[in-house]
């Protein structure tokens, strides 16, 4: 048995193990995004460093992968902290399940990988009804994407940002909250916290749709993997878009699209969204209403250091 104040010898910085005994309700749902917020002057600091030391075109290029992940450093590092102090005593959520049901691990991510561009492709008439975007807006994000090495916006975009905003956005608010309140409440908190930490309506309101779809699959599944998956096959399909001379100028997918052509495809993604969610719903059973993230005791933890 271990002594009762031994400090445990499990690390607590690796995104899935790491946070699972902290469980974060509305006001530390508030602290995380205020510590993104804080986290973002850090990544400013250090795009200036890069700056004063390769000069202004290579920061624009490359600074962006050093900025990014710093941003994520002070809410990891007080939800790090938040765990380490309640894993010797209270039960935690694994961040990373893997409750497939019936379907199973292959399946699913394939199904999650079609389910998600269909989903993008349902919202281009909701992007065609929103104000047009400021130019200087439209500008930046587009040399975002077309002024870089693919292979810096492939990380950037398709790598990094999976990685850290489901960590953030699926594997610590929404499992947090689905502690404390109704699911369809906290699916549509942290699909809100989704969208606003993307700043602009023009990108928040997609997010927020995509959020909640992710959200769906995190409640049933438990799964961070799978929803890193469908953010990453969503932002890859925006680079590969952003990179292609057919694509790269059209603005709405309408506009290259016969009229029926474009009625039906949405009509055939909105039926494959609908059976995705039958099939999830009747082969994924529920090991408990406050989703299927895997519980795990203190006394597991403690089990493991004896």
């Amino acid at each position: 048995m271990a002594p009762f104040f031994q400090k445990t010898r499990k690390k607590s910085y690796d995104l899935f193990s790491g946070y699972q005994y902290y469980l974060p309700g509305i006001l530390g749902t508030i602290i995380l995004i205020l510590l993104l917020a804080a986290g973002s002057f850090l990544g400013a600091a250090v795009t200036s460093v890069f700056t004063i030391f390769f000069g202004a075109e290579s920061a624009t290029t490359y600074g962006m992968l050093l900025s990014y992940p710093v941003m994520f450093v002070p809410p990891m590092v007080f939800a790090s902290y938040m765990s380490r102090r309640n894993e010797l005593f209270d039960t935690g959520c694994a961040l990373d399940s893997t409750n497939f049901g019936r379907i199973g691990g292959w399946k699913m991510a394939l199904m999650v990988s079609v389910v998600t561009l269909a989903a993008g492709f349902l919202m281009d008439p909701v992007n065609a009804a929103m104000p047009p975007m400021p130019e200087k807006l439209k500008e930046l994000m587009d040399n975002l994407v077309s002024d870089s090495p693919v292979w810096v916006s492939l990380l950037s975009v398709s790598v990094l940002a999976p990685i850290f905003e489901e960590w953030l956005c699926r594997g610590m608010i929404l499992r947090g909250l689905l502690q404390r309140m109704h699911p369809v409440w906290a699916m549509v908190i942290s699909s809100f916290c989704f969208a606003v930490i993307h700043l602009n309506p023009w990108q928040a309101v997609p997010a927020f749709v995509l959020g909640m779809l992710f959200a769906y699959v995190y409640y049933k599944t438990g799964s961070l993997r799978l929803t890193m998956l469908m953010h990453c096959v969503n932002n890859t399909f925006a680079v590969i878009a952003g990179q292609s001379d057919r694509l790269k100028d059209v603005d709405f997918y309408f506009q290259i699209m016969e009229k029926w052509q474009y009625i039906s495809l949405l009509a055939c993604c909105l039926i494959l969204i609908v059976i995705f969610v039958d099939i999830v719903w009747k082969n994924i059973p529920m090991n408990s209403a406050r989703g299927n993230a895997d519980r795990v005791a203190a006394e597991d933890l403690l089990r493991k250091e004896d």
